[in-house]
């Protein structure tokens, strides 16, 4: 039975996440961009300073909401996750340094995409029946498109609950303990003989803390998320910038090969990397995983935000996009092939070559610092896709589910500690898949409310844009 499921799951997981998803997504943020007249580039600058003039802004939000500040924080909570140390180092491996360049590519189609989503998401939210600002997906489709389109809207709602058990908590829990026990063993803190009951010890504070802070509503969240993302990005973007500076002399080579590496990998890989098509294929699927943009996930978090402009919320979405992929991802691209380590192209690799990158400039005790940033990555993961998971199972039932299954999501952590997540791991992977299906066709179909939206926008604000 269990193998059935998984050949099942493995023929639908590639036929999501191959061709056909990257047509749509890549078509659907093209589509965007030009009925947009590629806002993400031509407002970019006022994108830029809209969103950094907003984050410095200290304000409360009013009761059941969070400030714009929050609410991309607890966005980027979601999306800024292992898969920026570990998910660029795949690409890299199996597609060459070319994925780099088609990753942003997606990046910048990406912007418009997620500009779109956020727009759409605070233009079409409701309030339930706790005063709280709820939208996202299922909402701009209930409320966006008529009734024989309801389905999607639930079926949105539907693979949201399904995949949060694991891409939002199992699997980023199984990161954070694997981190942990890494940097413990290798200053002989503990025992192999003992990794289980650390394992479990780590699994059951986790959830605790999981619980403590999603529990505590949507302030709490925003306020943690505030700190968190921040202090973490900044961080690691700090210690990235000086590996980058260490090896300053190799940048000029590194970028060659990016943009080289894309239409001709062979070249740069000795041919290991051999087609064209593997390249691309890996540099966008990087860059969708990473910003999530297509997948609509996000914008349920600046649905929340205390603001009543949608479309200046909107530029939020570009900054999360450039933030999360152009800036912390290609950092991560730089640390690894301005370090010169080996990369084994052609074979899987994870966050292990992004480390290399890291010891090779600062010594082992970077190691520390790596686990405590994947540590943080993987908490923020989980708090972020916890709001997701409970405004996705709100629209199917109603608020008072919302506690029961924080807890039951909460719980799952340990499960995440102390159990073999592959399966699980691509079944949520597929899940998440689906859930672009009905996003992607409610942003092809309501592209032109967009548009509405931003030309009224402009004619008012005129004077400051």
């Amino acid at each position: 039975m269990l193998q059935t499921i998984e050949t099942v799951n493995s023929a639908v997981n590639n036929f999501i996440w191959g061709v056909p998803a990257m047509i749509c997504i890549i078509g659907v943020g093209l589509y965007l961009s030009i009925r947009m007249k590629f806002i993400q580039i031509w407002k970019f600058p006022y994108a830029i300073r809209t969103t950094i003039g907003r984050i410095f802004r200290k304000r409360e939000a009013s009761d059941g909401a969070m400030t714009p500040f929050q609410a991309v924080c607890t966005a980027l909570a979601a999306t800024v996750g292992t898969g920026n140390i570990a998910g660029v180092a795949g690409a890299i491996a199996i597609g060459g340094p070319g994925a780099i360049f088609w990753m942003w590519v997606s990046a910048a189609l990406g912007m418009c995409t997620k500009f779109c989503e956020v727009t759409l998401a605070v233009h079409f939210r409701e309030h339930n029946k706790e005063g709280e600002l709820v939208g996202g997906p299922m909402y701009y489709i209930k409320n966006g498109l008529g009734k024989n389109l309801q389905w999607l809207a639930v079926a949105f709602s539907a693979f949201g609950v399904l995949t949060v058990f694991g891409t939002g908590n199992a699997t980023q829990v199984n990161t954070i303990t694997t981190a942990i026990d890494s940097a413990l063993l290798n200053f002989n803190l503990i025992s192999e003989a003992s990794v289980g009951t650390v394992n479990l010890v780590l699994g059951i504070v986790i959830a605790g803390l999981v619980a403590l802070v999603l529990l505590g509503g949507v302030k709490r969240i925003g306020r943690v998320t505030e700190r968190l993302v921040p202090f973490m990005a900044l961080l690691y973007i700090v210690l990235a910038l000086g590996v980058v500076i260490l090896n300053v002399t190799r940048v000029p080579a590194v970028l060659y090969s990016i943009v080289y590496g894309a239409f001709n990998p062979t070249a740069v890989t000795g041919g290991l990397v051999g087609t064209f098509f593997m390249s691309m294929k890996k540099g966008v699927s990087r860059g969708i995983f990473s910003n999530e943009a297509g997948l609509g996930t996000g914008s349920i978090a600046h649905a929340c935000a205390d603001t009543q402009k949608p479309v200046k919320q909107g530029f939020f979405g570009i900054f999360e996009v450039f933030v999360d992929t152009i800036l912390i991802c290609t950092l991560t691209a730089l640390v690894i092939l301005c370090s010169g380590v080996g990369v084994n192209y052609g074979t899987a690799a994870g966050a292990e070559l992004t480390i290399q990158g890291f010891t090779s400039a600062y010594g082992n005790w970077i190691s520390i610092f790596t686990a405590v940033a994947m540590c943080c990555f993987a908490f923020s993961t989980i708090i972020g896709w916890g709001l997701y998971g409970a405004r996705c199972i709100e629209f199917l039932f109603s608020s008072k589910v919302i506690k029961p299954f924080m807890v039951v999501y909460s719980l799952v952590a340990i499960l995440g500690a102390t159990i073999e997540l592959g399966l699980l791991w691509s079944i949520a992977e597929t899940f998440n898949g689906l859930m672009a299906i009905p996003n992607l066709i409610a942003l092809f179909l309501l592209g032109g409310t967009v548009a509405k939206l931003v030309k009224e926008y402009f004619a008012t604000e005129g004077s400051e844009a």
